[in-house]
């Protein structure tokens, strides 16, 4: 928590576990994928939403290629549904691992492959 790198997770920008409810779009036009679950940290700003999961796998891995794709699966979900919460925002995803800590931002074009509905990359 002393971590320089770190601080904007406990800023005043900051909230802990925030529910997450939804409809997110599918793939296909016309379709909806529904979404329940808990963002570990969240902070929101003028100028962009940033989500952060922990996780403890350990060893960590070392390049977001190296994620498993449950994680980038559930990041991708949680980014679609905040972008319409947050129109116009950028929405940045980031993986917290306990194990070191490292915070390992998370590209958009990741997560893209990674929703709801598409084919497996």
């Amino acid at each position: 928590m002393n971590d320089p790198e770190l601080a904007l997770l406990w800023g005043p920008d900051a909230q802990a576990e925030v529910p997450v409810v939804g409809l997110i779009p599918g793939s296909r036009p016309g379709t909806e994928h529904a979404l329940s679950g808990q963002i570990d940290r969240l902070v929101v700003t003028p100028e962009r939403v940033l989500i952060v999961d922990f996780k403890t796998i350990r060893p960590a891995p070392v390049t977001e290629d190296a994620v498993p794709p449950l994680y980038l699966e559930q990041l991708a979900t949680y980014r679609a549904a905040l972008a319409r919460i947050y129109p116009g925002r950028p929405v940045e995803c980031a993986l917290l691992w306990t194990d070191g800590p490292l915070l390992m931002p998370i590209s958009p074009a990741l997560l893209t492959r990674h929703l709801p509905g598409r084919l497996p990359p």
